[in-house]
C-alpha cells in the first residue's frame, strides 16, 4: 500500500485512482476479520492518502501541491487510528515527504486538526489502557539491549515480508496464492490463536497479566514461537492477496519481545525491571525500526497509551533498534 503512495509522489503522471478510497477500507476489514495476520492501518492511510489525490486533481489550484496534499491525507489517517496528531504530521515527514514547506505545514496541520476533533468529539479511549508508574535510570543497560533485539526482529520481519512477495509473484494463478496463504495462516492460527488477525487483543491480554506472569519453559516457547511465526503469517496474508501493513505486526512483536526480555531478566539475573515499560518500549521500538521512523514511533505509541512517562527510554531505544537495523 505505502508503495503505491510513494509512486504517486514521485510521479506527475501517476495518481491514485478514486476506487482505492471504499476499496482499501473494505479490503483491509475483511482481511483483518477473517483472521489476516496485518492491521487495518496501511489500507485506511492508502484511502486517506487516495482523498489528497483526488483532490488535488479536482481544482486547477492545488494542481501543483499533490505531494502536500496526498501528505495530508496520510496524516488525517494515522491521527485517527492512534489519536496522535504529533506522529500524524511526523509519519508524514519521515516516511513520505521527506522535506517540510509552507503548503505542507497549512494542508497537514489543518487535516490532523480536524482528524484529532472528530476523535475528540467520538470521545475515543485510548486503544491501550495501561498504568505506567515510573522507570529507573538502573533499567538504561537492558532497554539498550532490547533495543538491539527490536532492530534484528524488524530485519526479520522485513525480510519475510520481501521473500514472500517475491517467491508468490512466481504463482501465475492467484486462487493458488489464496490457497497456500491460507494454508499458512490458517495451520499457524490453530498452534498460535494469538497470531489472529492485527493481534490487538492478545496484547491487550498481556498488558492485563504482565505483573502476574511467571516465566515457565513451556511459556518461552510459546513467546519465541509467537515471535517468529508472527512475520511469516503476516508475509503470507500480504503476498497471497491480504490488504494490510507492517504497523500491527510490529506493535504486536514488540509487545510480546519487550515481556519476553523482562520476564528473562527478572528470572535468570534479578533485574526487578517493570515488564509494562518493557512492553511499550518494545512496540514503538520495532515499529520505529520496520518503518524507519522514530519519532513516528515515540509519539505514536505514547498515543496509544496516552502516557508520555516513558518518552525518555523510548526515544533512545528507538533510535537505537533503527540504527541497528540499518546496520543489519
Amino acid at each position: 500500500g505505502i508503495k503505491e503512495i510513494f509512486e504517486s509522489t514521485n510521479s506527475k503522471s501517476k495518481n491514485l485512482p478514486n476506487y482505492k478510497i471504499p476499496s482499501h477500507f473494505i479490503n483491509g476489514l475483511i482481511t483483518v476479520v477473517f483472521g489476516g495476520s496485518t492491521g487495518i492501518e496501511v489500507s485506511t492511510v492508502v484511502a486517506s492518502a487516495t482523498i489528497g489525490s483526488v483532490a488535488q486533481r479536482k481544482q486547477n489550484v492545488f494542481r501543483q501541491y499533490k505531494t502536500e496534499l496526498i501528505c495530508a491525507g496520510v496524516a488525517a489517517g494515522v491521527t485517527a487510528l492512534f489519536s496522535s496528531p504529533i506522529a500524524g504530521i511526523l509519519f508524514a515527514i519521515e516516511v513520505i515527504s521527506k522535506k517540510v514547506t509552507k503548503a505542507f505545514l497549512i494542508s497537514n496541520l489543518i487535516a490532523v486538526a480536524i482528524a484529532f476533533g472528530l476523535i475528540f468529539l467520538l470521545d475515543e479511549k485510548p486503544l491501550f489502557a495501561v498504568t505506567i508508574t515510573t522507570w529507573h535510570l538502573r533499567a538504561i543497560p537492558y532497554f539498550i539491549l532490547l533495543g538491539i533485539l527490536a532492530g534484528i526482529n524488524s530485519v526479520y520481519l522485513t525480510r519475510c515480508v520481501l521473500l514472500f512477495k517475491s517467491q508468490f509473484s512466481k504463482i501465475k494463478i492467484h486462487y493458488y496464492k489464496i490457497l497456500i496463504g491460507s494454508l499458512i495462516l490458517s495451520t499457524s492460527l490453530f498452534f498460535f490463536p494469538q497470531l489472529y488477525g492485527e493481534g490487538y487483543h492478545a496484547i491487550k491480554g498481556i498488558f492485563v497479566h504482565s505483573n502476574d506472569v511467571t516465566l515457565s519453559f513451556s511459556l518461552v516457547l510459546t513467546f519465541i514461537g509467537i515471535i517468529l511465526l508472527k512475520p511469516i503469517v503476516t508475509s503470507a496474508t500480504l503476498a497471497s492477496g491480504g490488504d494490510g501493513g507492517v504497523f500491527a505486526p510490529s506493535l504486536f512483536i514488540g509487545a510480546f519481545l519487550g515481556l519476553l526480555v523482562a520476564l528473562l531478566l527478572n528470572t535468570y539475573l534479578n533485574a526487578n525491571v517493570i515488564p509494562v515499560n518493557f512492553m511499550v518500549i518494545g512496540m514503538a521500538a520495532v515499529l520505529s525500526a520496520s518503518i524507519h521512523a522514530p519519532f513516528t514511533a515515540i509519539f505514536l505509541v505514547c498515543g496509544l497509551t496516552n502516557d508520555y512517562t516513558l518518552f525518555l527510554p523510548i526515544l533512545v531505544v528507538c533510535l537505537i533498534s533503527k540504527y541497528t537495523a540499518k546496520l543489519i
